[in-house]
């Protein structure tokens, strides 16, 4: 289940404090938005095309941090997602394999949610897979083994592994969108608007 289209405002805290603010924009084909810190120096953006499944097509992301920035920009084709990633006038080439399933992550809570619905839209309550990672600040894609389970039969709360030793609660409504979202260090992302 895709998550409707629509604007997403995101308030990212951990411990009480403000991280960042996440605003991002789905129109059902495309993904664009923005996370940045509160301070504005540290600011993430991407601009995804999302097939009529609600899978990752192509990416672009770029990264800045003060007087430093980063671009990236992936396609999804065959069974690994290619691209490159350009830092201080060098420009490395990256493949990673997707999975099965063919999930992306670029670290904003949208793609956190077009995965869960598509385990959602398959039925299971349980789930584990190969999700192509793309890194926040070296936007460097990898990929790596993650999974999700319902937490109770209502199936709007989910357990999510991003990697080994981390954990996410995840509530979402009866559309697919994230409402909320606490790790296990104290983080906690909350929909706002």
């Amino acid at each position: 289940m895709i998550p409707p289209a629509g604007k997403y405002r995101y308030e990212i805290r951990r411990s009480g404090e403000t991280l960042a603010r996440e605003e991002t924009t789905f129109d059902g084909g495309k993904i664009s938005g923005w996370w940045q810190s509160p301070e504005g120096s540290n600011r993430n953006e991407v601009e995804a095309e999302i097939s009529p499944h609600g899978l990752v097509l192509r990416v672009r992301l770029r990264y800045v941090r003060g007087p430093f920035s980063r671009n990236a920009s992936y396609e999804a084709g065959d069974d690994f997602l290619r691209g490159s990633v350009s830092a201080l006038g060098g420009r490395n080439a990256v493949t990673a394999k997707l999975g099965r399933f063919r999930e992306v992550s670029a670290d904003f809570l949208l793609f956190r949610a077009l995965t869960i619905g598509h385990v959602r839209e398959r039925g299971q309550t349980r789930w584990t897979g190969r999700v192509v990672t793309i890194d926040s600040a070296t936007l460097v894609a990898t990929s790596n083994k993650q999974s999700a389970r319902a937490a109770d039969d209502s199936g709007l709360k989910w357990i999510y592994e991003p990697r080994m030793g981390d954990l996410e609660e995840i509530e979402i409504d009866l559309q697919g969108r994230v409402l909320r979202r606490r790790d296990n260090r104290g983080g906690e992302a909350t929909l706002v608007g």
